[in-house]
């Protein structure tokens, strides 16, 4: 969901402090500061007067505004607007402030200087309210309740360990458990997704490149459904599109998809690049695909340290999957968990590629045989991982026990969590991208 948020703050550099730190925010949508409260009030008239859905879901009230009070001022947008939270920006955070703004109307108050996290965290409580303000009132977009569906991403830690056949069955196994699933290929310029599954489509995840509020309608343009149930979003055909997907367009595709999905599965291909980072930084679930052999094993340590550098995600947050095992390797998951640092499923995947010749010369990997120890394993894997059973349900009273790797490497999905992700070092990947 992409959350707009109207800044009204007075004094010119407080408004750019606060401007640069709402564009760091993933899903944010800031609009231009407004100067005053009169132009404040008369802004959202103007768009209330097209629709309420065209207001914000955020407004910032800064205690400085003029000339009305802030307090007053918050009173006024809560009277008129009553669709938009509001929060207040305030140097003075005590009790008495907090009471009389909640008083008010306020959804919330922040103190100043601002801090990365809090801001986060209040921006994302009033963008829900107002959410959910909307959906009673029967204005609002066409989202679930809660904070939306799981996303899982894979990743190869080199290229050629399976890492699109597993996104692939993941995906598979999710939508025959009943979960409606969407699976992306985020490998920009060598994605697979469609081929493995006989797809030819001409929309791709480039076309929703650039488009800051995916509405469904946009969305459903952009995605093929496909027989097996499973919704696709594709790379697109010509691999110098994916120059297009940076990660600010990619934090928007997932919000997107996790609006209107139970489960988004996305292959992140075996490069990093702004946009799958992005996508693995936002994932409940990173999974890294891996062979046992030193040359995949050295491969998955190099991810994963890049991944810390880049402050993308911590080793022990990433869930290994050991695809092609055998007992009689000598690198058994035991020793690569150890040396990855990373956390491993309780069930690795068995080598025989006799079993899926056939069906991956075919184009047709959806028509494996049940009776595939490969397809068993994978399965057993998106079991552990959590991929088959909606949160709520394992949450039930008396629903059975989760598997032992259900939990593995589930980041958190508070506030906090949800909009930590800041574009410093995206950003930082991306100049060393053009350095080189």
């Amino acid at each position: 969901m992409t959350t707009r948020i109207l800044p009204a703050v007075g004094d010119p550099e407080s408004a750019r402090a606060i401007a640069t730190l709402l564009s760091q925010l993933p899903g944010a949508e800031p609009a231009a500061p407004v100067p005053d409260s009169t132009s404040l009030l008369d802004t959202l008239a103007r768009l209330a007067s097209d629709s309420i859905d065209e207001l914000p879901e955020v407004v910032l009230v800064h205690e400085r505004i003029g000339p009305l009070p802030a307090l007053e001022l918050i009173r006024e947008v809560a009277l008129r607007f009553p669709a938009v939270g509001v929060v207040l920006l305030t140097s003075d955070a005590s009790p008495a402030l907090f009471s009389a703004a909640m008083d008010s109307g306020a959804r919330g108050l922040i103190g100043l200087p601002l801090a990365y996290e809090e801001l986060a965290a209040r921006v994302q409580a009033a963008a829900q309210w107002s959410v959910g303000v909307r959906r009673h009132l029967g204005r609002g977009p066409e989202l679930p309740s809660g904070p939306g569906g799981k996303v899982v991403t894979v990743t190869g830690a080199k290229g050629g360990v399976g890492a699109t056949f597993a996104a692939v069955q993941f995906a598979l196994a999710a939508v025959a458990a009943g979960r409606r699933t969407a699976l992306v290929d985020l490998d920009l310029q060598a994605g697979d997704v469609g081929s493995y599954l006989d797809v030819q489509f001409r929309r791709s995840i480039a076309d929703l490149a650039g488009i800051q509020d995916i509405s469904a309608r946009v969305l459903q343009d952009a995605v093929y459904d496909d027989r097996t149930g499973l919704a696709l979003l594709l790379a697109p055909a010509d691999g110098e599109r994916g120059e297009e997907v940076d990660d600010r367009a990619a934090r928007h595709v997932v919000a997107a998809l996790r609006a209107r999905y139970e489960l988004v599965v996305i292959d992140c291909g075996t490069q990093v690049t702004g946009a799958n980072a992005a996508a693995v930084e936002l994932a409940d679930v990173a999974v890294l695909v891996v062979t046992p052999d030193v040359v995949a094993v050295r491969a998955a340590k190099r991810m994963v340290r890049m991944w810390e550098r880049l402050q993308v995600r911590k080793a022990e947050e990433t869930t290994m999957v050991v695809n092609r095992w055998s007992k009689q390797t000598e690198i058994q998951p035991a020793l690569i968990e150890k040396i990855t640092k990373t956390r491993s499923v309780r069930t690795p995947v068995p080598a025989n590629f006799k079993e899926l010749q056939a069906v991956v010369d075919a184009g047709r990997v959806q028509d494996l045989d049940n009776r595939s120890t490969v397809k068993q394993a994978l399965w057993t894997v998106a079991g552990e991982l959590g991929l088959l059973t909606a949160p709520e349900a394992q949450d039930a009273p008396g629903a059975p026990a989760a598997e032992p790797g259900a939990a593995l490497a589930v980041r958190g999905s508070g506030p906090v969590a949800r909009l930590r992700g800041d574009r410093g070092a995206l950003g930082l990947w991306s100049r060393r991208g053009r350095e080189g």
